[in-house]
Order: structure tokens, then sequence, then C-alpha cells
């Protein structure tokens, strides 16, 4: 189990779009310079009181580059205090250094905060290091020693616990941009496949009735080409959303009142749309659900259902759940699967999103039929 959790820690990647210095980090490295500056000047008992001071100064710039370069800066920093610590006890001057020097302390949350997993390794092993030569090297009591050894894990664990709360904002926003590109394929498949399939149809029509009626045949041509100038437009709504940085326009979306669109008595099977029951005030997810649940199983019967006349769909709202039925009086191949394509797939993952079910295929009575069931209020 450790083994596995240093190999996941070691594998780690570095945090996504450090950000680079911005005015605040200038201000804070002026602040610090500052601060140092008036440390090395008042303050009484500095030793190597020009040495120290020219060091606080140097360090201070480091902080830029904390987010971009945090193994580096780490690395220039407890490494310049280990080697004043180390220079010290040479000289027979313990605690060598500027208070104000602590500031380093911000480079081991920036290490755990933007560092990937080998420079977190590498970088606290180095900390570790240099902690353990100021501890030899200084005159330190029990209550000091766990006191930094505090300071420095709370740096380290406010790095961990920023780098863990970002990365999982991270993964919810790519959660919802998944769910929201998955709802658009679906809405462009339900749409736009609803449309080519009456140009398919009235394209067979139209070549059908060529001979016989030409009036019909140029009936057919303009339904064509409405319906595909329709597709082309929901089409371009579509690409601008899925763009980066592009507008898009959004229009109302279609619901269980807008079946009544669907019922046609043109050349083909005739579809009659039926709607009963309280209709009215159900949930936006609802409504547009039994539209596109419609809208495709129509779109199947058109495409697969043999010699189909009528295509009915039904709609009623009983006791708090909403049924829906799609049905045909078409010869349709009973071995066909239920789930084939992407517009059944698409189908039952709305109504199980919504708490619902939904069932596809042969008829008792003959031809194809979807029934789908969903509740009209929230569960709680």
């Amino acid at each position: 189990m450790i083994t596995t959790a240093l190999r996941s820690l070691w594998d780690e990647p570095r945090a996504a779009d450090p950000p680079g210095a911005a005015w605040r980090d200038r201000v804070l490295v002026g602040a610090v310079m500052v601060v140092a500056l008036l440390e090395g000047i008042f303050r009484e008992d500095v030793a190597w009181r020009p040495v120290v001071t020219v060091v606080a100064l140097a360090l201070a710039p480091v902080l830029l580059w904390r987010r971009t370069h945090p193994l580096v800066c780490v690395a220039v920093g407890f490494g310049t205090g280990t080697a004043l610590a180390v220079a010290g006890q040479l000289a027979g001057l313990p605690g060598v250094g500027l208070h104000t020097t602590s500031f380093i302390l911000v480079l081991v949350y920036a290490l755990v905060r933007w560092g990937s997993g080998r420079q977190i390794v590498t970088g606290l092993a180095g900390v570790l290091v240099a902690a353990g030569v100021s501890i030899a090297t200084d005159d330190t009591d029990a209550a000091e020693l766990l006191g930094g050894i505090a300071v420095l894990v709370a740096a380290a664990a406010g790095g961990a616990a920023f780098r863990y709360r970002a990365e999982s904002w991270r993964r919810a926003l790519d959660q919802i941009r998944n769910q929201e590109r998955v709802g658009l394929a679906r809405e462009l498949h339900d749409s736009v496949a609803h449309h080519v399939s009456a140009i398919a149809v009235q394209a067979q029509t139209g070549r059908t009735m060529a001979r016989k009626r030409p009036e019909a045949a140029l009936e057919a041509l303009a339904v064509i080409e409405g319906e595909a100038s329709r597709t082309l437009a929901e089409m371009r709504a579509m690409v601008r959303v899925l763009r980066d940085g592009a507008p898009a326009e959004y229009g109302p979306r279609p619901g269980v009142a807008d079946l009544v669109s669907l019922a046609r008595r043109d050349p083909g099977p005739v579809v009659d749309v039926e709607l009963s029951g309280d209709l009215a005030g159900l949930r936006p997810q609802v409504d547009a659900a039994v539209y596109r649940i419609a809208q495709e199983s129509l779109t199947n019967a058109l495409r697969h259902a043999r010699n189909a006349s009528r295509v009915e769909i039904r709609v009623a709202e009983r006791a708090g759940r909403l049924r829906l039925r799609v049905s045909d009086d078409g010869r349709t191949d009973a071995t066909r699967p239920a789930t084939h394509g992407f517009g059944l797939l698409g189908m039952t993952e709305r109504v199980q999103l919504l708490g619902g079910t939904l069932h596809a295929g042969p008829a008792p009575e003959g031809g194809w039929a979807v029934d789908a069931e969903l509740p009209t209020e929230t569960s709680r």
C-alpha cells in the first residue's frame, strides 16, 4: 500500500497551467526586501550584518519564479540557508541569518502546490536535509524545534490541500464540459437525423411520383429544400457552440407542445399525434426529453419500418408519471436488436438520467413500438 502510494506520488504530473509572476508577487518581493533591509540595519544581534542582509535581498526575487520553477527555487532558497548555517558554525557563530529569510517557507508551499511528483519528493528531501543541518548547527530548545517542524509541515500541507482542491475543481469542470458535449452530440443526432430522414423519404416519394405526377415531384423537392435548410441551420448552430470562443445563439428548446409539428399527412406514412393529461408545467428536462425521444422514434420508424402506413405518437400524464408511446404498423425485422445505433442509445441515456424507463422492440400487434415512462416531479 505504501509502495503504491509512493509510486503514485512519484508519477504525479505537474499542476496544470502554473501562473507566472503577477503584480502581487512583485509587491510581495518588494515588501520582503524592505523588511530585510530594515532588519539588517536596526536589529542589534545580527552576525555578519552586511553579508546576511545582501543574501536576504538577493534571495527575495526567487519568489517570482516559485510557481513555474518550484524545485529550483527550493534548492536555491534552502541551499543558501544551509550554506550560511554551516559557515556560521565553522566560524563559531550559530544562528547566522535574518529572521526575514523565513519567507523561504513559501517555497515549500509552492513546491507541493505546483511541482510534479518527482520534484516534490526531491525538494522535500532537500528541505529535510537543510532542516537537519539547521538543527545541528543552531542552539534551539525542544519547543522551537517542534515549532519549526510544525511550520514546515503546515506549509507542505497547505500546498497539498490547495492542489487537491484545484484538481477537484478542474475535474468537475471537465466532467461538466463532457456532459455538455454529450448533450450537444445527442441534440445534433436527434434533430439532424430527423430532418435527413425526412429528406430521404421525400426523395423516394418524388422519384416514385415523378413519372405519374410531375407536380408531386416538385412538391417533394420543395419539402427537401426546406428540410435541408433547417438541417444546415441547426448544424451551424451546433458548430458555433462547439467552437471555442465563438458566440452561440440559443433558441427555445422544443417540448411536448411542439410534438404536433411532427404530425404529417404528406406522401408516406401518416403521423398522428395525441396528447392527453396535464402536460403544462413539466420540468424543462422532461419536456425536452419527451420531444427528442418522440422525434428519434419517428425518425427510426420512417427509416426502418417497411411498408408502414401509419405512425402514432401518444403522450399521456397520469399520477405524476408521463408515458410516451411511438408505434408504427410496418413490417419490422424482429431480430434487429433494440439497442442498435446511437439513436436508441441516446434515448435510453436520456430516460435513465431522468429516473425513467424505456423499452423498444417489436409490438405484439405488429410493427415497432417505443415505450417510455418518466417522472414528472423530481424524486426526493
